[in-house]
């Protein structure tokens, strides 16, 4: 791998090449390929193991014993999934992790760390922090999309996040029906219903997992 595709990723911000290989030898990295749908990590086990989307996504979700699932988020290229867990290592994982689309992932043993360099351990230490830090707001910013009552409430709230965001009124999501349903905690039915009505009623136009948000004066 070459350690200049990670220079960007936020574990190692701050870090130059030298610095990366070194941190890669000693938290003992290692690649993997998944399909579609295949777990990655499952809930109640135990992991040191933190990962990296190199190519890809991932979710994160919550399956009950009924069959029930709950999309907690969305793991793109270039982000980080696991890292609390890997931390603790003996606290078992609440959520399943499975591949979203074909994917290529680095893990990397957290619990490593002690046998890394003290100058390069506080470098990767403070920009977990900094991960840590912006998992928060995304599970805030989950919380803003499930509060609302309504559907329609719901599926504002989430698509005013994303334009905010994006900067942009046209967008693809991450997720297909059945996801957005599982994130937003609705019925893929209903949501598809509601969906429909609030084109017509010219909030946006969508297509599949592709939305145009129209303001009020293009409406």
């Amino acid at each position: 791998m070459e350690q200049s595709a990670l220079s960007n990723n936020m574990l190692f911000l701050g870090m130059n090449e030298a610095e990366i290989k070194e941190a890669l030898r000693l938290l003992e990295a290692r690649e993997k390929r998944y399909e579609r749908g295949e777990l990655i990590f499952h809930a109640g086990s135990l992991t040191s193991l933190m990962g990296i989307v190199l190519a890809g996504s991932v979710t994160v979700e919550s399956n009950d014993v009924w069959g029930n699932c709950t999309i907690l988020s969305h793991v793109g290229r270039n982000q980080v999934f696991a890292e609390t867990y890997a931390f603790l290592r003996e606290e078992p994982l609440l959520v399943d992790v499975a591949a979203n689309e074909a994917c290529h992932i680095l893990f990397l043993r957290i619990d490593m760390l002690s046998a890394v360099e003290r100058e390069l351990s506080n470098k990767l230490l403070a920009n977990l922090l900094m991960i840590s830090a912006h998992k928060n707001l995304h599970l805030s910013g989950r919380s803003f999309h499930t509060s609302p009552k309504t559907i329609r409430g719901r599926v504002m709230s989430y698509l005013n996040s994303v334009l905010i965001q994006t900067g942009k009124q046209e967008f693809d999501l991450p997720f297909d029906r059945q996801q957005l349903a599982d994130y937003l905690n609705v019925e893929r039915t209903a949501l598809s219903k509601e969906l429909g009505k609030m084109q017509k009623d010219g909030l946006f136009t969508v297509r599949k997992n592709h939305f145009v948000v129209l303001r009020a004066e293009e409406a």
